[in-house]
This record gives structure tokens, sequence and C-alpha cells, in this order.
């Protein structure tokens, strides 16, 4: 009897300026458009598990709007937080009630992970952990919302990648905020 169950991918869905940055140069992400139109809540539908690096987790992994804030973002935060997280980090080791800490294994963990059932799994960064899981071939599908803004300096999107990687482009979206989405698939070659 053939196996059909589907393996889970690993999804980069990551905001970037048109100049290549996630975030400023004091880390700043003011620039981010939360623009209601781009489905956000839809893809917190579609996945179950975050991962995150160890200094994005200590930024945003237990993050909460405040009484200001809307209640859209109120919502969606309530949907991040209502999926199973995953910090990976060279130097915490503890495990607390909100994310489990990977702290060697990268490989074995995340393919253990896509083989498990459930939905996909959000990639939501650092730098770093993104750059590990390009070298490791890991990573299925790139969704980059463009925002309209150049920053001249901060954090590049992509650093000390060591092969070429080719894509196949699989959607495009444009948005009245300027911000322009651009999904690819990568299959690994």
């Amino acid at each position: 009897m053939a196996n059909n169950i589907k393996q889970r991918r690993i999804i980069l869905d990551l905001a970037v300026t048109l100049d290549g940055f996630i975030e400023g140069k004091n880390g700043e992400v003011d620039w981010c458009i939360m623009d209601p139109d781009m489905g956000f809540t839809n893809f917190l539908n579609q996945i179950d598990t975050i991962l995150y690096g160890r200094k994005s987790y200590e930024l945003w992994g237990q993050y909460f709007p405040n009484s200001e804030n809307s209640d859209t973002e109120k919502e969606i935060w309530k949907l991040v937080h209502s999926k199973k997280k995953y910090v990976f980090s060279k130097t915490q080791k503890k495990t607390d009630n909100q994310a489990i800490f990977i702290n060697e294994n990268i490989l074995e963990v995340v393919n253990k992970l896509k083989k498990e059932s459930g939905k996909d799994i959000w990639l939501y960064g650092g730098a770093s952990l993104i750059t590990t899981l390009i070298n490791l071939g890991l990573i299925d599908e790139f969704r980059l919302s463009i925002h309209p803004v150049v920053l001249g300096e901060g954090k590049p999107m992509f650093i000390d990648i060591k092969q070429r990687i080719n894509l196949k482009m699989i959607n495009t979206r444009t948005f009245s905020s300027g911000v322009v989405q651009i999904i690819y698939h990568w299959n690994g070659d």
C-alpha cells in the first residue's frame, strides 16, 4: 500500500525592503506594512509550527500587542501564539512552556518535523537560521513580501549562502499598499 501522506513544507514567509533588508540598522521593522489584503491570517491558518532563531524568538516569539493595537493585529498575534514553537540556539539550552529549544542536529530535527503529520511549518527567522536552513536545503517555499521602501543599510535578507539556488515562481500578488508578494518553490536542485 502506497504512503500518500503529504510531507509538511518549510515556508520562509518574510517581509523585505526593496534593497534586500529584513530590518534596519538598529533592528527596526517600522517600515513593514500590515496590509489586510495580504491574507496573513490565511497563511497562519495553513501552518501549525513556527521555527525561530534565538534572537528572533526573544524579540517576537513572546510579543503581545498592547491595547492600542488594532483588533486585526491582536487576532494575528493570538494565532501566532497558538502554534507550536521551536527555537534554534547555540547558547540557550532550556525549554520553556512556550517553546522547545534545539541546540544541535538541525538537519535531523527539521527533517523529523517535516515528516510528522500536521500543517506546514513557518520559518520565521532570523537571518542566521534562514542561512542555515537554506544551506541544508530544507526550505520548500520562499514567500517574499517586498515593501516599497529603500533603507540603504540594515540586516540583509540572505548572507553566506553556500550554493546557487534555482527557484520556480509560483505566484505574484500586488497590493494597494505597494507591497509585492512573490512566491517561489525550491525543489532542492
